[in-house]
């Protein structure tokens, strides 16, 4: 692992943004018709929007993952067991590919360089997420998005097991619950730097 603050070249880097979609964050998307709300999260878009600008204006990369509830043959979502537990409320159309709820929130517009849809809470797990890195000539990869204990952890991980300088940015992320959001960024350090938003964008070069 890189020493912490060591600077950050801007052409070898990627932002990968977890799940800022429609269908989390907005008030008429998926989670909110279904009474899930998050109200830390509703403040990321714009603060990663701008460690976005700063990223590709330094020559990096930008990087969405779309939570995606492919349908069946009758058209019903296929949700994984533990999801269906979690959000019951989960129905046809929701997170559905090409849909507006899947869609990244109008905050990063024009900012997403490439998109991969992920079926679980890794942006890694069968995506082709890696072979976009690799391809890109990318060594260094910045997680931030929903949720911190969740898709971000999980991808930061799985960062960390492929050999990426893996960073969080802990002000670009959220969780359902402060004691969440900080026993997971505690937890994340052991594989990651974590670092604020203006941290990231001081270290590029």
């Amino acid at each position: 692992m890189s020493a912490a603050g060591a600077p950050i070249a801007g052409p070898t880097t990627a932002l990968v943004i977890i799940d800022l979609q429609n269908d989390f964050l907005d008030a008429t998307g998926a989670y909110a018709r279904g009474g899930d709300t998050n109200p830390p999260a509703l403040l990321l878009p714009e603060r990663v929007a701008a460690v976005a600008r700063a990223l590709k204006a330094a020559g990096g990369l930008v990087v969405a993952s779309q939570f995606t509830l492919w349908p069946d043959a009758s058209g019903a979502p296929m949700i994984s067991p533990h999801l269906k537990q979690l959000r019951p409320y989960l129905a046809q159309g929701d997170f559905a590919p090409g849909s507006w709820g899947q869609a990244n929130v109008d905050a990063l517009a024009g900012l997403v360089d490439v998109a991969v849809a992920k079926v679980a809470y890794s942006a890694f797990f069968n995506t082709q997420l890696d072979w976009v890195l690799r391809r890109a000539g990318i060594d260094t990869v910045a997680v931030c998005g929903i949720v911190t204990n969740g898709g971000v952890a999980s991808t930061v991980r799985d960062a960390h097991m492929r050999d990426y300088r893996t960073l969080v940015l802990e002000d670009g992320c959220a969780a359902f619950g402060e004691e969440r959001q900080q026993i997971s960024l505690a937890d994340m350090r052991n594989v990651a730097e974590v670092v604020a938003c203006d941290g990231f964008v001081r270290l590029l070069t």
